[in-house]
């Protein structure tokens, strides 16, 4: 039996009677009708949340490409081509004559002014599209240099990664400071581990030795946070608790699902 919706077919519904050589009554065929009808609205509702999940994955992986691909240009374009400019202003008004006119000097000194606000906020545009420490050092020496800043805390990977999508080098970063951060906060003095693998999908572990968590707990910005970012790539992001105490997020973010 098809599935209708708005005019078309969108699958078939097979039942089978408890006696195949009996056939369904009218009153039968009128119950599985009612029935075919129903079971392709939630299909179709299923088929289009799964189609919006997937563009918001690809909306979110193209949007951070962009973001790197605008960061570096910023950074190593337009950036040293206004700090050129600016030390070009300098020579020239350290070629002023003494006697020269003060308009020029005075001039000279503005624009220099100009250019180096240009230059810092050509930094600040830069840094807010994408953390430049992702850039500098990757992602293990990102998260390294932010678990040396917050200390007792590891960083265990098996092998070199491969090269990231942007979306998930953000999105793994942004979940494991947020995770260290909060192991440090809640867990004071406690050692933090955290571990990063590949196996078809980029694993993240922030494991503490701490108390575990209390009784009636419950997710606060932070946490919906880290899951909202792998939600957004089609991955996870969980917290249980740790045996035999202390706490673990694990995030899983997939790397097939979004372009390199």
């Amino acid at each position: 039996m098809g599935l209708p919706f708005a005019g078309e077919s969108i699958g078939r519904l097979t039942v089978q009677a408890r006696d195949p050589g009996e056939p369904f009554s009218a009153a039968g065929r009128s119950l599985l009708e009612s029935l075919a009808s129903q079971v392709s609205v939630a299909a179709r509702a299923v088929a289009l949340t799964q189609a919006l999940q997937a563009s918001r994955e690809r909306l979110v992986a193209t949007l951070e490409e962009e973001r790197r691909r605008l960061r570096r240009d910023l950074h190593d374009g337009l950036g040293p081509t206004l700090a050129g400019i600016a030390l070009g202003i300098d020579t020239v008004h350290r070629a002023l004559p003494d006697d020269g006119p003060p308009e020029t000097a005075d001039l000279l000194t503005a624009l220099r002014e100009e250019a180096e606000r240009a230059v810092t906020d050509i930094r600040r545009i830069a840094y807010n599209l994408r953390p430049p420490v992702l850039d500098e050092r990757g992602l293990v020496g990102a998260i390294r240099e932010h678990a040396t800043r917050l200390g007792g805390t590891t960083v265990t990977v098996p092998g070199p990664l491969p090269p990231l999508p942007a979306a998930v080098e953000v999105a793994a970063y942004r979940i494991a400071v947020e995770a260290m951060t909060n192991a440090s906060r809640h867990a004071p003095g406690a050692a933090v581990e955290v571990s990063l693998s590949v196996n078809g999908h980029l694993e993240l572990q922030v494991a503490d030795a701490g108390a575990g968590l209390p009784p009636g707990f419950q997710a606060g910005v932070g946490l919906r946070s880290m899951r909202e970012r792998a939600a957004e790539l089609g991955g996870e992001c969980v917290l249980n608790p740790r045996d035999p105490h202390g706490t673990v997020v694990r995030a899983s973010l997939p790397l097939e699902a979004v372009p390199a």
